[in-house]
């Protein structure tokens, strides 16, 4: 590898060159969703963005061994299910298909691994009985099982906070049974009417942090090379994961922590509870796959990045003057060979794969595809055709592979070009009667309306012709 690859690690808060505990292989765990909804845009930067990670870790030489889990059972999933009148399993096995779908729809592979929590309940009971005998947690009286935060010395460590600090905001209810208001629970008892499993305290299902320790270490071992999520569960979930991991094998389970940025909507984190989100499906269908995909890369992953109508339109319209350049030629050269690398080329794959080592900087590595587009537009214009076809293939065989982007044509609906050419056609004619009658204000709406559906309407001597102009308004 001609470049050291180099990421922000969230423990130290340092930026530092990735070396791997086996050479040659990254082995990362990414925290997937609680499925009890569709997934949506703020749910999709991590898929994105540690999609695109592990597709550039592949570029340089790297075998990637992936996980995302999800998590099956939790209160929202029962909440739901309750509302459904259906069981838990239903309504679980019924958004994982729908994160598949929509992960489809996004271009993102698959994990290695996409476990459950109910399929590793018995390693999670085992997992929790080797944390009490280890000294780290206790059982109370209604078969809850807590983990004593106090017994782990550096508690804290990934977020920053200081657990007195912690302790001094927190709020303890007169019937909870916890020693410190600042111990999490590892297993909790099954209300009544919810589903549970057996235990040596209670019948009841495990605590959400657990369920990540136990899935890593089954299938990643003790500890591996990087866990990545959103900043959001940086505290208390990846913090909790640490306290687990060090408490059961007395190693932290990840070498590296890596965290995307959250989306914001008008100053507030994009979420479900807080009713501001926009379905990944609604977003594809609107912006397209690659749209969405450059907005989501479009700032670098650590970063904060608004939410917007017009800043995913800007994005859509950016995708779509790649995607027509290289239309353009695919249609001048109908089979496109594969050009032996030169200086030229090799110049721009340094640069794109600079920009990705030096912490996965994608807005630069972005910056270098619309370069190398507008490249490709000037040699086709001089008739350069194996300058053309260096470009061409920069795009399309290792730029846009390596994001996850420009890899397919855009996506058309499977309807008829006469019959939409034909609809078009009857809408002019509606707006030229209504200019004819002078009613120039509904011939004004007509036309606007074609435009915000991406129909330009251009008035010739010949009469009104039309074209089509994706995402443009």
């Amino acid at each position: 590898m001609s470049h050291k690859v180099h990421i922000t690690d969230t423990l130290t808060k340092n930026k530092v060159p990735l070396e791997t505990i086996e050479p040659g292989i990254v082995k990362m765990y990414v925290c997937g969703p609680t499925v009890y909804n569709y997934i949506h845009i703020g749910n999709a930067r991590p898929m994105v963005v540690f999609d695109a990670f592990r597709r550039f870790l592949e570029f340089v030489g790297y075998k990637v061994i992936m996980v995302q889990n999800f998590t099956d059972i939790d209160d929202k999933i029962i909440n739901e299910a309750n509302e459904w009148g259906v069981d838990w399993k239903t309504v679980a096995d019924t958004f994982i298909a729908e994160y598949f779908h929509d992960a489809h729809l996004l271009g993102v592979r698959a994990a290695n691994y996409h476990p459950r929590t109910t399929d590793f309940v018995e390693d999670i009971v085992e997992a929790v009985k080797r944390i009490i005998e280890n000294g780290y947690a206790y059982p109370v009286e209604n078969g809850d099982v807590y983990f004593s935060v106090r017994k782990l010395p550096g508690y804290g460590k990934l977020s920053g906070k200081n657990p007195d600090d912690l302790r001094a905001g927190a709020r303890v209810d007169i019937s909870d049974a916890k020693k410190d208001p600042l111990d999490f629970v590892l297993w909790k008892s099954a209300k009544p009417g919810e589903p549970k499993w057996e235990s040596p305290w209670c019948a009841g299902r495990p605590g959400w942090h657990i369920e990540c320790s136990v899935m890593s270490q089954k299938l990643l071992g003790d500890m591996f090379d990087i866990h990545g999520g959103g900043e959001d569960l940086i505290f208390p979930h990846h913090e909790d994961e640490i306290a687990q991991g060090e408490a059961l094998t007395g190693k932290p389970p990840a070498k590296y922590w890596m965290h995307n940025g959250m989306i914001i909507v008008r100053g507030d984190k994009m979420s479900k509870s807080l009713g501001n989100t926009f379905m990944v499906r609604e977003a594809v269908r609107k912006y397209g796959k690659d749209g969405v995909k450059i907005f989501l890369l479009s700032k670098h992953y650590r970063s904060p990045m608004e939410f917007s109508d017009e800043i995913l339109s800007d994005n859509m319209k950016a995708a779509t003057r790649v995607h027509n350049t290289l239309k353009r030629f695919t249609e001048k050269y109908k089979y496109p060979l594969v050009p032996k690398e030169d200086t030229e080329m090799k110049e721009y794959i340094d640069k794109f794969v600079e920009a990705l080592s030096d912490d996965f900087n994608t807005p630069i590595a972005l910056s270098i595809i619309f370069d190398v587009s507008k490249e490709l537009n000037k040699a086709m214009d001089s008739g350069d055709d194996q300058r053309a076809l260096k470009m061409y293939h920069l795009i399309k065989r290792v730029f846009g592979p390596v994001l996850g982007i420009f890899d397919a044509e855009i996506v058309t609906t499977e309807i008829s070009s006469d019959i939409v050419d034909n609809v078009i056609q009857k809408v002019i004619d509606l707006r030229t009667e209504f200019r004819k009658q002078k009613q120039y204000d509904l011939a004004d709406k007509v036309r606007n309306t074609l435009l915000e559906a991406g129909v330009k309407l251009l008035d010739t001597p010949e009469g009104t012709k039309y074209e089509i102009v994706e995402g443009e308004k």
